[in-house]
């Protein structure tokens, strides 16, 4: 039996008012027939090392959430109140998202992997009233230095799970109703700029812009998703409420590493495969998952945009099966008549500021290559432009600030509204990009706005760079980053990457890079390197809790290689 829900009840959800971030559920569980078919998966590793996959139904997660929800409210959980959630990626996170914001509270979502003293300065800066942890232990001691600065409960996840539901009570407006306005959580960024911020999700504006979604996103019966997102992380949270609304199968993944990846695929058999870049340089590396691949017709990807090198043979994998909706993030298109080889790569640029990806592109083993192109503006989006410093909008191939206007924008950053400002300009939302875009109104992303290198011959972009070394210099390059550190005095920054080297190059010297990847750049006409430096290993090559490089590390652990 099927658990997606019949066309009419989506196109129903695309116009229901009171629909949003903070109630899907109960809409679904409302307008589903199918409430009872289990859809929502969990995977473990059993001690045979076989994969053991578990469904949950929409029933089964409305149970679950009202036994947390439960718990909160007899600890004095009240509309309104943040609460921090850090516990690991998977089902579990989103339970307590729904437990919380069916109470009206507003869950901080954090990713565990995020440093502990960097979690303590986070959680006072959003002055949560209680945290639930898998591990307390930590958070418990920061707070006996600082008991000013303790919030009422700090708990362990442990106890929520074994709360007897039975003895506890829900308020009399249960589930809570949100007006369009509400914040129903605070997100955090990837710190990857800097101290992580917290950028909130509103009831309606979270849900706007992924109503076509409804009609538009695969949901045959044969499809199934599996979701890699950090499920602490926007991204996480917007698939799963896709699913849940469309009654997708989906299982929701608890690593991204592809060596926990990949035998889930295997057992899952998955359509589509949603995730950061994090996972799809994995894939994309070495012998490919072609087993557990074989039914994929779409990938998609979000946050940062990805890097041709990893797409190109991604999509030599799976079918794409006759009727397949081929632009599902652009405007309304044609469907393929007929099954063909090879899928397809959604390559979508996003933030949780953004509220989604406004922006997308469709790669297919027919694509020609067209480095960082990012597409065009998606239907959400009212207007798209590049900007000068002054907020007025520059010439079609000239690079500058990338805007938007849409209504699927964060409300702002939480307690600072200095910092929500900044990114405001002549009405548009800065998204914190360089861009520029081409008379057809195609944009192409060059770099983060902090990651730009000034040097003497004027801004290197790193992002063409890296494009270029990872598709280029693939026989020696697995993945790498390019940044900006400074030269002798006066002679302003010079670029430099950091290269992860494929496995059957390990011995290859970082002259041997430079070399290889200065031929290239030079034959696109792109900027050289200064510098090549080997990442032997994983220290070598720092990540953040949503598995994005640390560029900021990066320039300051290599900020005295030219002092000489």
């Amino acid at each position: 039996m099927t658990s997606i829900a019949p066309l009419p009840v989506r196109r129903r959800f695309m116009t229901e008012p009171e629909l949003g971030a903070g109630n899907f559920l109960d809409h679904a569980l409302a307008g589903n027939p199918n409430r009872d078919v289990p859809f929502v998966h969990t995977h473990r590793t059993d001690h045979r090392g076989q994969v053991v996959l578990r469904g949950h139904s929409l029933v089964d997660l409305a149970r679950m959430r009202d036994g947390y929800a439960r718990w909160y409210h007899a600890n004095g959980v009240r509309p309104g109140d943040p609460v921090g959630i850090v516990v690991a990626e998977g089902l579990e996170p989103l339970i307590h998202f729904l437990a919380l914001t069916a109470l009206g509270a507003i869950p901080a979502m954090i990713n565990d992997a995020m440093r502990p003293d960097v979690m303590v300065r986070y959680l006072n800066h959003v002055g949560a009233v209680g945290i639930v942890a898998d591990d307390t232990t930590r958070l418990q001691v920061a707070y006996r230095n600082d008991p000013q600065n303790r919030p009422r409960f700090i708990a362990l996840a442990s106890e929520v799970r074994a709360f007897d539901a039975a003895s506890g009570t829900l308020p009399e407006s249960y589930p809570h109703r949100h007006e369009p306005d509400d914040i129903v959580a605070l997100i955090h960024s990837s710190g990857t700029t800097g101290v992580p911020k917290s950028t909130t999700l509103g009831h309606r504006s979270f849900w706007d812009g992924k109503q076509a979604r409804m009609e538009r996103f695969p949901a045959e019966p044969y499809d199934r998703l599996m979701s890699l997102m950090p499920h602490t992380h926007a991204g996480g949270l917007s698939y799963f409420l896709t699913a849940v609304l469309l009654g997708l199968p989906t299982v929701v993944m608890a690593d991204w590493r592809r060596a926990v990846v990949e035998p889930v695929m295997e057992a899952f058999q998955p359509t589509m495969l949603a995730s950061f870049p994090r996972t799809f340089v994995e894939l994309a590396t070495g012998e490919l998952p072609v087993k557990g691949a074989a039914r994929v017709h779409s990938w998609f990807n979000t946050g940062d945009s990805a890097h041709y090198g990893h797409i190109r043979r991604l999509v030599q994998l799976g079918e794409r099966p006759a009727g397949l909706i081929k632009p599902w993030l652009l405007p309304a298109g044609a469907s393929a008549g007929e099954p063909l080889p090879g899928s397809q790569f959604i390559d979508g640029l996003g933030s949780s500021e953004m509220g989604m990806a406004l922006f997308g592109m469709v790669f297919t083993p027919e694509t020609p290559r067209d480095d960082r192109c990012v597409g065009k503006a998606q239907d959400a989006v009212i207007r798209a432009a590049v900007l000068d410093e002054n907020g007025e909008e520059v010439p079609d191939g000239t690079v500058g600030l990338l805007g938007v206007i849409t209504p699927s924008r964060t409300p702002g950053y939480w307690n600072d509204p200095r910092l929500t400002e900044s990114f405001e300009l002549n009405g548009f939302w800065l998204t914190g990009d360089v861009a520029r875009r081409d008379a057809e109104g195609t944009f192409y992303h060059l770099d983060r706005t902090v990651d730009v290198i000034d040097t003497l011959a004027g801004p290197v972009y790193s992002l063409p760079v890296e494009e270029v070394l990872i598709a280029d210099c693939a026989d020696l390059v697995q993945d790498c980053s390019v940044v900006g550190v400074p030269g002798p005095a006066g002679e302003g920054q010079r670029p430099i990457a950091v290269v992860r080297l494929q496995a059957e190059a390990a011995n290859a010297t970082a002259e041997e890079v430079r070399d290889k990847a200065n031929k290239a750049l030079a034959d696109a006409g792109l900027a050289t390197l200064a510098a090549v430096v080997i990442a032997r290993t994983g220290e070598d090559y720092p990540l953040g809790p949503t598995g994005k490089v640390l560029k900021r590390e990066l320039r300051t652990r290599h900020a005295a290689l030219f002092a000489a």
